[in-house]
């Protein structure tokens, strides 16, 4: 189950699990053409819903398990940006922006979690960010969102850790994606000047990010924050 699955990183996640040999449910927000183009290019289906409601997380992965199977895997990736200064930025940006990247972590979990429990296996891969690491001006919402999926990836791995269920986190930078190309060109060229490897990174990088954690040979690495930003920002 991948949130977000229809449109760069997701898209990139999607097909690299389907071509792995899961079976890959892709769920979207609100664009219904892309959502329809993915699905007949891929083959993979799509589910519409709000990830940040938790009734509607819980009824959609019901359908999703009703159609396909139980979610042995879930990578949360659905995320959206409300840029503002913080003087400047509204109670329903903060808001939004919240419920989306990080309420939609337990709205999303929560509901497979006892399947995964019994089942003694289970891969949960959270899409954080370079900016809920290091922070950015005009991003607080967005940057307490993503620093918030990595601490909520280091306590949930503690709690299931003994059920075969392993929970990570990958923190892209900046990643050359329909979003990141909207971005003027000097001020793309400003980024691309503060990364050392020189360029943007590729959906699919972050993808093989995913498939890596995923995979059955991974299961003694959970808690961990994998960081893929071409050494923009580098954790310790």
């Amino acid at each position: 189950m991948v949130t977000g699955g229809t449109r760069g990183i997701g898209h990139a996640i999607s097909l690299a699990l389907k071509e792995r040999g899961c079976r890959v449910a892709a769920n979207y927000g609100g664009n219904d053409e892309a959502a329809q183009k993915f699905q007949a290019g891929t083959g993979i289906p799509v589910y519409k819903w709000n990830v940040g409601n938790h009734d509607a997380c819980v009824e959609g992965l019901a359908k999703v398990e009703s159609d396909i199977g139980p979610v042995d895997i879930i990578v949360n990736n659905a995320g959206i940006t409300r840029d503002a200064m913080m003087h400047r930025m509204t109670p329903d940006m903060w808001n939004e922006v919240i419920s989306v990247n990080l309420s939609s972590m337990f709205n999303m979990v929560h509901p497979v979690l006892d399947g995964m429990r019994s089942r003694g296996w289970g891969r949960i891969v959270n899409i954080s960010s370079i900016n809920g690491q290091k922070g950015q001006m005009g991003q607080t919402n967005y940057s307490a969102s993503k620093a918030g999926v990595i601490g909520f990836t280091k306590a949930l791995a503690q709690e299931v850790a003994r059920k075969g269920i392993t929970v990570n986190c990958v923190a892209p930078g900046y990643i050359n994606t329909e979003m990141v190309a909207a971005v003027p060109e000097k001020v793309l060229q400003g980024i691309i000047a503060q990364i050392p490897v020189g360029r943007l990174g590729t959906a699919e990088e972050i993808a093989k990010c995913v498939t890596f954690l995923t995979a059955e040979g991974a299961g003694f690495i959970t808690g961990a924050t994998l960081t893929a930003n071409g050494g923009q920002y580098i954790a310790t």
